[in-house]
């Protein structure tokens, strides 16, 4: 791959904060308030068997000459509980698919036809973090898809704060403002029935290399029809495979 490490980091790191920190000790920077409807909006997606959904990000990416990169990729993504994911990744990006049937993991270039493929864990929750130790790939919405959202990122939190109602795409929305260690990050979360997220914004702080994101999410379906075949992936005949050690490398 002739990519910039920095462009690659940012298909890689496509999709939230590392969920395996300290626990955030009491503090009077946590607003209780904030914490709540987070945790609703968590509540909604740890209830959902299935769930689908689109995501249009802008990612700014920091290059060598110091100037930053921006960039518009879109995903598609379907999880169906507890042991299949998949994600779709175009627009200003290089393509990129990943599958996840509860036996594989596999990642595919379908521009090249490159892929890699290896035996993944039985479970999202367990393949997730696996998947981060072993390939080096980090899904930014990762705590979204585990089995208990809030438990992956309400033990890192150090700040949390209500930044106020807003409307995003017609939508009306509280803003949520949380910081953990080496990370800031915001999330706009649907009032009304659903408690689900519309905007995610990231900001990593400890590391200059790794973009600043923001994640528009649209089109949630909570009760999809899903087939089992759609997260099994077939290996194109004039493929060439690349060991996940190789794709972080």
């Amino acid at each position: 791959m002739n990519r910039p490490r920095h462009l690659v980091a940012c298909v890689l790191c496509l999709f939230l904060v590392p969920a395996a920190l300290p626990a955030a000790p009491k503090s009077p920077e946590i607003d209780p308030i904030a914490l709540a409807h987070l945790k609703r909006m968590c509540d909604t997606l740890a209830e959902a068997p299935a769930f689908t959904y689109q995501s249009r990000s802008i990612v700014e990416a920091p290059t060598p000459s110091g100037q930053s990169i921006t960039l518009f990729p879109s995903a598609e993504v379907a999880l169906k509980r507890p042991d299949k994911l998949r994600v779709e990744l175009r627009g200003e990006a290089p393509a990129f698919d990943f599958f996840y049937n509860g036996k594989t993991a596999a990642a595919f270039a379908p521009t090249t036809k490159n892929y890699s493929l290896a035996a993944a864990p039985p479970t999202i929750d367990a393949m997730l973090p696996a998947l981060e130790k072993e390939t080096g790939i980090r899904l930014v919405t990762a705590p979204l898809l585990f089995s208990d959202p809030y438990a992956a990122v309400a033990k890192s939190i150090t700040s949390a704060s209500v930044v106020g109602s807003t409307v995003v795409k017609g939508i009306p929305c509280q803003h949520l403002a949380f910081r953990s260690k080496g990370v800031d990050w915001e999330i706009w979360i649907e009032e009304g029935d659903r408690d689900l997220p519309r905007r995610l914004v990231v900001n990593f702080t400890e590391d200059a290399n790794l973009p600043r994101m923001l994640v528009e999410f649209t089109k949630w379906n909570l009760r999809p029809w899903l087939r089992d075949s759609i997260f099994d992936f077939e290996k194109p005949d004039d493929g060439k495979e690349i060991p996940f050690v190789s794709v972080r490398e």
